[in-house]
């Protein structure tokens, strides 16, 4: 799939708010940290679409991005940061599970997860709430390049060994790295088979 065009249409923190949902949507969410910003601005051709920061935590809000003219990407708020207050962080976030439970036209939800560390409590508890709700979703395993190719498939495994204790099957996962656009491709054409289905 080619990246024509990609423009922020909107943020906000009320679901209800969102635009129409005419067009389908893709999802990206992940600890913070996780290296949302980067991996959504490599996909899309561009420096700086979605906001990146060395601070975790930044993305606060749901940010709609028009694709194409023809599908939003959406940026939502990472989970697990400290420094964010309680009040903002209890649960997933009613803004966050709104949106995940209510959104019609979402295709489905990219999980980002960081290869380099164990499986995290946050986000197994995070796809085990996925999937409990029944929403679909994929997993991606971000800043590939950090890590030689043993020690990806050492951590990949791990991480497959982990979720088979409760998983039955698994979902469909990805590995990218925004620095040297690895995954980039893989990622676009299995989103595009989803935009070309009913």
């Amino acid at each position: 799939m080619n990246i024509i065009s990609a423009n922020f249409l909107v943020s906000n923190t009320n679901p209800a708010a969102c635009p129409s949902p005419d067009k389908k949507e893709f999802a990206f969410i992940g600890r913070s940290n996780v290296g949302k910003s980067s991996l959504i601005n490599m996909l899309v051709n561009r420096k700086s679409l979605a906001k990146t920061s060395s601070t975790p935590g930044k993305t606060q809000t749901i940010n709609h991005f028009l694709i194409n003219d023809s599908w939003y990407l959406v940026d939502l708020p990472g989970y697990g940061y400290s420094k964010i207050s309680r009040a903002k962080s209890a649960s997933w976030g009613p803004m966050i599970e709104t949106y995940l439970k209510k959104r019609t036209n979402l295709v489905t939800t990219f999980v980002l997860l960081d290869p380099r560390l164990v499986p995290q409590a946050i986000d197994l508890d995070f796809i085990q709430w996925m999937g409990t709700e029944g929403i679909p979703f994929a997993l991606v395993f971000t800043k590939i390049d950090k890590l030689s190719r043993n020690e990806l498939v050492k951590s990949m495994q791990l991480w497959e060994k982990k979720l088979l204790d409760t998983w039955e099957e698994l979902p469909p996962v990805f590995s990218t790295s925004a620095d040297d656009r690895r995954g980039k491709e893989t990622l676009l054409n299995y989103m595009e088979s989803l935009l070309a289905t009913k």
